[in-house]
């Protein structure tokens, strides 16, 4: 499968990366040599220094004989110019990154698919929904549903009075005697483990679970934390994210959103019609406590600089805030959350990364989704006839050590599968699994 991705930042990156442990042919255009150069450094892939717009330069990339290609600058017109260009010449399949969410929300995808794009991705909406999902369930730090909630993997840290604490996953059992729920990997210390019958279990530990949702309280329950109402929120920083996601949850939650760019604020508030826009600069702690910080449920940091969001973060957290998201642009803070007590990073760059990336994969390949500062994908597999994955019982599968079967949804019923359990065709399977090797695993479904 040959794959060209145009702009080597770190959404190309992250997908180069996610890629690069398969069999593919990846080729990354980018107009910066040096940072062609540095990606080259760490992962294999073929590099091309130009302009992705140049008819020259895609055709010696042989777009002609490309399975896909995926168009991620950060300029919007030229991802979209590319992607028509590329089908014109004969790209199989394009996708483009957008940031006009215009075109989603009036009807003008289908124009766009006309003239050659496949598919449109806006980091934008990706990020403002999952911050939706995360104030929803208020003491997760990360969730993800499967057809319609019928099945949920959510991460939860251990709080000091969990049962679970300083026991292994064997000595717990029978916190769990009709085993409705599944603890399928945890992090800590910034390492991610796939949990077997002698893992450990320690305080603070963010543990990620598989469960129906009658089940979900009860996990919340031995984990010795409790969910929380969310009224009142803050937003601070009035970009694209912070806007959006201020007209997402406005009609829901009592939102205040902070800015310190005068000039911006009267345009912003123009855009919403119940959400208290305020300028002021947020270093200000004593006109944040002035307008009620201490009195937030939640807290949410989008600007524009992630020191900026991390350490507002901090500052909510001191004043009682129960819930914290900073938006990070910087990759590499990602992991940094359970160490410094922020509730959630995200990066918008990784979340549209791991969703592109489900448009390459095989073998029935529903959902794709990444952890919050986890090095493990969770994928939704719809089940063929003949698969490998439904000639045994689970335990005898052979199944990669990183790797495990979260969950089934079958006839509409999401529950949980043990060794003795058997996948039959049309199931639904929730694997949790490395980012290596997710190859591995979809030989299972192929």
């Amino acid at each position: 499968m040959k794959i060209i991705i145009t702009g080597a930042g770190d959404v190309g990156y992250h997908l180069a990366k996610l890629m690069a442990s398969e069999a593919k042919d990846i080729y990354l255009i980018d107009e910066n040599e040096e940072r062609l150069q540095q990606v080259a450094s760490h992962i294999d892939v073929f590099t091309i220094c130009g302009d992705a717009k140049s008819m020259e330069v895609l055709q010696d990339a042989k777009v002609n004989g490309c399975d896909l290609l995926i168009a991620v600058t950060s300029s919007e017109e030229t991802n979209l110019l590319v992607s028509i260009l590329g089908k014109k010449f004969g790209a199989k399949r394009t996708i483009a990154r957008i940031n006009d969410l215009d075109i989603l929300n009036n009807g003008l995808k289908g124009i766009y698919n006309e003239l050659g794009v496949d598919e449109l991705i806006s980091p934008v909406d990706l990020i403002t929904r999952e911050i939706k999902l995360l104030l929803n369930r208020s003491v997760f730090t990360d969730d993800l549903e499967f057809e319609g909630g019928k099945l949920s993997v959510f991460g939860i840290s251990l709080g000091e009075k969990s049962p679970l604490i300083d026991r292994t996953v064997k000595e717990s059992a029978y916190l769990n005697p009709n085993l409705d729920f599944k603890p399928i990997a945890l992090h800590r210390n910034e390492e991610t483990l796939i949990v077997n019958s002698d893992t450990l279990l320690k305080f603070n530990d963010i543990v990620y679970f598989s469960a129906p949702p009658q089940c979900i309280d009860r996990v919340i329950e031995i984990c010795g934390r409790e969910c929380f109402e969310i009224k009142d929120l803050m937003i601070l920083g009035g970009s694209r994210i912070g806007i959006m996601t201020a007209q997402l949850l406005e009609n829901d939650f009592n939102v205040t959103l902070i800015e310190r760019n005068r000039t911006k604020c009267e345009k912003i508030a123009g855009k919403l019609k119940k959400t208290l826009v305020v300028n002021l600069d947020a270093r200000d702690v004593e006109s944040l406590e002035n307008e009620g910080l201490n009195d937030m449920d939640a807290f949410i940091s989008v600007t524009g600089d992630s020191e900026t969001n991390i350490m507002s973060c901090l500052v909510a957290k001191s004043h009682g805030v129960r819930k914290t998201i900073a938006g990070v642009e910087n990759i590499d803070y990602i992991h940094l959350s359970q160490a410094i007590g922020i509730d959630t990073l995200i990066n918008k760059k990784i979340i549209a990364a791991s969703n592109i990336f489900k448009h390459v994969r095989r073998g029935g390949v529903d959902t794709i989704a990444s952890l919050h500062g986890v090095d493990a994908e969770v994928i939704e597999f719809t089940v063929k006839a003949g698969t490998k994955i439904t000639k045994k019982p689970i335990r005898k599968l052979d199944f990669p050590k990183d790797a495990s079967i979260a969950g089934i949804i079958r006839d509409g019923e999401g529950f949980i599968p043990f060794g003795d359990f058997t996948i039959k065709e049309g199931d639904k399977a929730v694997v949790f699994s490395a980012t290596e090797s997710i190859a591995q695993i979809e030989r299972f479904f192929l």
